[in-house]
C-alpha cells in the first residue's frame, strides 16, 4: 500500500474537480496528481529510495501538497516541520531527522545552508537553492504510479510541540495514516462537493492528516489561507464557498464576537475543533447562532483520531464514541484497567497508532504499556453510553493542599461569564498549598474583571480548593502556530514573576 494511492484514486475519478485553491488560484486533481508524479519521478532520478527521508520546511500552499505526495509516490518518508522554526530549532531538527533533500522557501535558504553539511543534507530545493521546484519538475514524467509500501513501514515524520525539551519525531505509517484520513471522512460524510478553509500548519497533525488528508481521499477542495483572517474567512464564507470550518476553541470565540456571523456562514454545515478542550458554552453558543454543532474527536500527533463525536448524534463536552477497530481503555497511573465512570489515562490501540518515535527507543518504550497500549496523558472516563469525555491534560493537573483540581472543570465556569474573553488555568508554586490555583484571563472588550464577585460566582458551583487564590488580567495568551493556548509559558512567566 501507499498513501499517495488516495491522490492517485480522486484524480482518477475526479480529475477535473478543484483540487486546492489559494491566491495562486486552482488546482485541479489532474494538474496535482501530475504535479506529484513529476517530483517523485525526478527525485528517483537523483537517487532518492525507498524509506529515505525528505524535509518540507516551507508555507502551506498547492506546492507544499504535491511535494508531500511526491516524496510518498516515491516511497520516501515526508518530514514535515514547523514554518515557524527558529535557525536554530531547524539545525536541531535536521541533525536528528538527517534528510537527504529540503524543500523550502527562498526565504529560509541562509537557515538552511548553514545546516545543511552537519545534518547530511544533499540538496535544497527552492528558488535560488541547488535547484528550484520548477528545474525538479522538467526532470520528471506526470504518469508515474505510487511505489508499493509495507502497510507498517513510515509515511511521514511530525514533531511534536516539545514541551518538555527536544521535540520527538513521531513516525506515523501508511496504514495509520491511511485509516485516519478514511474514518475522518466517513465520519464527517465528506464528498467530492466539499469545500474545506484550511488556515492551519500542515506540518501539524491537524492540518496534515484531519484536514489535508481526509480532504484529499474525498476528492474535495482545500481552500487555503496562509493564517488566520478573520476578514477574509467571513468573506469567503459569505461567497457559499466554504462547507467545512476546522479551528481551534480561541477561533471560535473570536467569531461568537462577530454580530452577523449568522448571515455571514454562507453554505456552511459543519465545524470541527481540535487541538484543546471546546469550552461547553462556546459550542452551545455556536449552535444557537449558526444551528451548527462544533463537532469533536479525540486525536494527538501519536494517534489521529481515536474517537469522533457522531454526525447524528452529539453530545456536548465529549469527544464521542471509539472508532471501529481501534480500542481504547481507561487507566490508573499503575497501568490498571478502571471502570466506566472513573477517571483515569486514556490508553488506545489500533491501526493508527504510531509506530514509535524517530531515533528515540526510550522515550518510545516509555509511551506505551505493555500490549501496544499508548498512554495519551490525557485524562478521561467513559459515561453509560460509551461517549468518552475529556477531564483534563495529566500534566495540567494542579494539586492544591493535597487536592486535585482539574482546570478544564473551572475553565468552563469561567468561558459562561461575559467579563472573559479567553482564559487559562494554572498552578503556580505556593510555600503552603504546594501549587496555588491561578486564572490567567484575557477580559472581554467594554467589560472589566473583579477577583471578590469572580470568586463568590465560582464558590456557588465549585469546592473552595478549586477557586483561584490569584487572577491576572492579560492582553494576550500565548498561543501555538495552531491557536492553542500554551500552559507551560504561563507557568515559566508567571513562576519567575514576569508579570
Amino acid at each position: 500500500m501507499n498513501l499517495a494511492q488516495h491522490l492517485e484514486m480522486s484524480a482518477y475519478f475526479f480529475p477535473d474537480r478543484p483540487a486546492v485553491s489559494s491566491a495562486d488560484g486552482e488546482m485541479t486533481y489532474g494538474m496535482l496528481e501530475a504535479k506529484a508524479s513529476r517530483i517523485a519521478t525526478a527525485l528517483i532520478s537523483m537517487g532518492i529510495k525507498p524509506g529515505d527521508h525528505i524535509g518540507l520546511w516551507a508555507p502551506n500552499s498547492a506546492d507544499w501538497i504535491a511535494f508531500y505526495f511526491g516524496v510518498l509516490k516515491a516511497g520516501a518518508v515526508a518530514v514535515t516541520l514547523s514554518w515557524a522554526l527558529s535557525a536554530r530549532e531547524l539545525a536541531l531538527l535536521l541533525g536528528h531527522s538527517r534528510p537527504k533533500i529540503i524543500f523550502t522557501d527562498s526565504s529560509k535558504l541562509e537557515a538552511v545552508q548553514s545546516a545543511r553539511e552537519s545534518a547530511g543534507v544533499e540538496k535544497i530545493i527552492c528558488k535560488d537553492g541547488d535547484l528550484d521546484l520548477s528545474g525538479l519538475l522538467a526532470a520528471g514524467s506526470e504518469k508515474f504510479r505510487a511505489i508499493d509500501r509495507e502497510r507498517l513501514d513510515t509515511a511521514a515524520v511530525l514533531y511534536t510541540g516539545g514541551t518538555t525539551g527536544m521535540p520527538k519525531g513521531v513516525m506515523l505509517t501508511h496504514q495509520g495514516i491511511a485509516f485516519s484520513s478514511w474514518s475522518i471522512a466517513y465520519c464527517e460524510r465528506s464528498t467530492e462537493k466539499d469545500r474545506a478553509l484550511c488556515f492551519l500548519p500542515f506540518n501539524h497533525v491537524f492540518g496534515q492528516i484531519h484536514i489535508m488528508n481526509a480532504t484529499i481521499l474525498a476528492g474535495g477542495c482545500l481552500e487555503l489561507l496562509p493564517t488566520f483572517d478573520l476578514d477574509r474567512v467571513l468573506h469567503l464564507m459569505e461567497t457559499g464557498r466554504i462547507t467545512k470550518f476546522f479551528a481551534v476553541p480561541t477561533i471560535y470565540v473570536r467569531l461568537l464576537g462577530v454580530d452577523d456571523l449568522e448571515k455571514r456562514k454562507g453554505a456552511l454545515r459543519y465545524s470541527f475543533s481540535a487541538a484543546a478542550s471546546m469550552p461547553m458554552n462556546v459550542v452551545k453558543q455556536w449552535k444557537e447562532r449558526t444551528g451548527i454543532t462544533i463537532a469533536e474527536s479525540l486525536g494527538m500527533t501519536e494517534v489521529m483520531p481515536l474517537s469522533y463525536n457522531h454526525f447524528y448524534s452529539h453530545k456536548v463536552g465529549s469527544v464521542g464514541q471509539i472508532l471501529p477497530q481501534v480500542e481504547v481503555q481507561i487507566r490508573d497511573l499503575d497501568g490498571n484497567r478502571l471502570p466506566d465512570g472513573e477517571r483515569g489515562e486514556i490508553c488506545a490501540r489500533g491501526p493508527n497508532v504510531m509506530k514509535g518515535y524517530l531515533n528515540n527507543p526510550e522515550a518510545t518504550a516509555a509511551a506505551f504499556w505493555e500490549g501496544g497500549w499508548l498512554r495519551t496523558e490525557d485524562i478521561g472516563l467513559f459515561d453509560e453510553d460509551r461517549y468518552l469525555f475529556i477531564v483534563d491534560r495529566l500534566k495540567d493537573l494542579i494539586i492544591t493542599g493535597g487536592e486535585n483540581v482539574y482546570p478544564r472543570e473551572v475553565e468552563e465556569l469561567l468561558y459562561t461569564r461575559a467579563e472573559v474573553e479567553e482564559c487559562a488555568l494554572i498552578g503556580l508554586p505556593d510555600e503552603n498549598w504546594g501549587e496555588r490555583v491561578t486564572a490567567i484571563i484575557k477580559v472581554r472588550a467594554g467589560q472589566s474583571l473583579e477577583p471578590d464577585k469572580m470568586s463568590g460566582f465560582l464558590k456557588s458551583s465549585l469546592a473552595p480548593f478549586k477557586v483561584p487564590k490569584e487572577y491576572i488580567v492579560v492582553d494576550e495568551l500565548p498561543k501555538s502556530p495552531t491557536g492553542k493556548i500554551l500552559k507551560r509559558e504561563l507557568r515559566t512567566q508567571f513562576r519567575k514573576g514576569n508579570v
